[in-house]
């Protein structure tokens, strides 16, 4: 007589040796679920082993970033729009930290903060793909900066140079022209060999398409990559921009190439990270807006350097934009950039309003490395050139208060007029070299002063065409790197005079 555990043994084998051959392989991933959503952000649970900064992926192939880790609850910054989210909804872990595609691929390209193409071209088959946020390069892996980035503006090439694995601020109110200065210096790349990379960072879409059109009719796209994450898009992808664009900058510097690396601007990304903090509950003044400001643009800017020969070679210089309100140049983000940066820019409204373009106040913006890479040649206009203009500013404050000055200073204020109207600059006119040397030289040796101020365009082109039809060996000697020598240079003024018509054979012309 079989007893109950015969009955129960007998019942249970089949169904183990069938459940053995038919048992599908299953394909666990761990998935967790909304509690709240928010703009920009998601507020969820369930997750048991989760990294920081990891992507998580909701439906619809919207993507998040893990962000702020508490015990039951997790902040995501959602990196898309959060208008298809609800409550209760499920994600799931990637096991991967947000990273971009990186290599020769993306020149040309028209892409989003996670690398995704906006231009309507074709798929992008990238080399690598690379995490956006990466350690800055160490000290000892750091060479000097000691080759110019030329921009093709009289006034920063002369008085405000500027090198490759510098990092210089561009910063002035709205509306004054910084994005100007550094689309002109994209283009100026033109025979450099040096790679382009332009972030904007809740910029209009028409603001960003009147930039891709100017490089585009410069000749420059094609070796640019336009990274944008506009006023529309999520905060979330306005903040990772910049860290995306500086990840496919470091690809070219490790392999030794030079990269320009402009961030338009970083204003709007403090925002945009300030939005982020608020909406993730983080202690305002201690882990979130302001106090985590100079952490999150410092950590970016430190990774623009110029490599030894033997961790790659190349450099990355970065030119970040930043808005101030009144002239306030001593707001708390301009501040703490003034400090990370080599360097500023400072576009003044005042001259902006009275039409002297570029408004770049020369005595207010500092280049604290680039005087080590500027081309010899400009040695012999730029060493007094900037305190000759700082003395004509002053003067010419004081002069308004008087009726009478003396011929001295009538002289000096001439003299400053010209060198000022010298410094003046049509956008996307650029100017070599040695143009640029003619021209300031003219105008400090008083070549000009005797001129009417509706003269100066016109000797100003006279000039530049002396340079290049009658001073070619000498230019192209400049362009070179060699120093203008004292014969050099009283050969070229002797040039510029003939130009003119101030040659000693034109001498006494006027009383004939």
């Amino acid at each position: 007589m079989k007893t109950l555990r015969d009955i129960a043994e007998g019942f249970f084998d089949p169904l183990d040796r069938a459940m053995t051959h038919v048992a599908p392989e299953i394909d666990a991933a761990e998935i967790a679920r909304i509690l709240s959503v928010s703009n920009g952000v998601a507020q969820v649970a369930g997750f048991t082993d989760l990294h920081a900064d990891e992507l998580v992926r909701f439906h619809g192939d919207v993507l998040g970033i893990a962000s702020s880790l508490r015990p039951g609850r997790i902040g995501v910054i959602v990196l898309g729009d959060t208008g298809g989210l609800r409550p209760g909804d499920r994600l799931r872990r990637t096991g991967r930290v947000v990273d971009v595609p990186v290599g020769e691929a993306l020149l040309g390209r028209v892409v989003d903060g996670l690398g995704r193409p906006l231009d309507g071209g074709d798929r992008i088959e990238a080399e690598d793909r690379k995490p956006v946020e990466q350690p800055a390069p160490p000290i000892m892996h750091r060479d000097p900066v000691t080759t110019p980035l030329q921009t093709g503006i009289k006034a920063v090439d002369a008085a405000i140079p500027i090198g490759r694995g510098q990092r210089e601020l561009i910063v002035g109110d709205r509306q004054t022209g910084k994005t100007a200065i550094a689309v002109d210096a994209i283009l100026n790349q033109y025979d450099t060999g040096v790679l382009s990379i332009y972030c904007a960072i809740g910029q209009r879409a028409s603001a960003v398409a009147r930039v891709i059109k100017d490089l585009r009719d410069g000749g420059a796209l094609e070796r640019t990559i336009v990274v944008v994450a506009g006023g529309d898009d999520a905060p979330g992808l306005q903040f990772i921009a910049p860290y995306a664009a500086t990840t496919m900058a470091e690809h070219f510097m490790a392999r030794g190439r030079d990269v320009l690396v402009v961030y338009d601007d970083l204003t709007r990304h403090a925002r945009a990270y300030r939005e982020l903090s608020l909406l993730l509950r983080r202690p305002p003044g201690r882990e979130a807006y302001p106090g985590d400001i100079f952490y999150i643009h410092s950590r970016l800017l430190e990774r623009a350097t110029h490599l030894r020969d033997e961790h790659g070679g190349g450099s990355m210089t970065a030119l970040p934009v930043v808005e101030t309100q009144a002239q306030n140049i001593s707001a708390f983000i301009p501040t703490n950039l003034i400090s990370i940066t080599d360097g500023q820019i400072y576009l003044s409204p005042d001259l902006f309003e009275k039409g002297h373009l570029p408004a770049i106040d020369i005595g207010t913006s500092v280049s604290r490395v680039g005087g080590k890479a500027q081309l010899p040649a400009y040695r012999a206009v730029a060493g007094n050139l900037r305190l000759m203009y700082s003395q004509f500013e002053e003067l010419e404050s004081f002069a308004r208060f008087g009726t009478q000055l003396d011929t001295e200073t009538r002289a000096k204020l001439t003299r400053g007029q010209r060198v000022r109207a010298m410094l003046t600059q049509n956008e996307h006119d650029h100017m070599p070299v040695p143009e640029q040397i003619a021209v300031l030289l003219a105008a400090t040796e008083g070549l000009l002063d005797d001129l009417e101020p509706g003269d100066l365009d016109e000797a100003a082109d006279t000039l530049r065409r002396a340079v290049r039809e009658t001073l070619s060996d000498l230019a192209e000697d400049i362009a070179g790197g060699e120093a203008l020598s004292d014969d050099a240079r009283a050969r070229m003024i002797e040039a510029l005079r003939d130009a003119l018509g101030q040659g000693k054979g034109n001498e006494g012309d006027g009383d004939a």
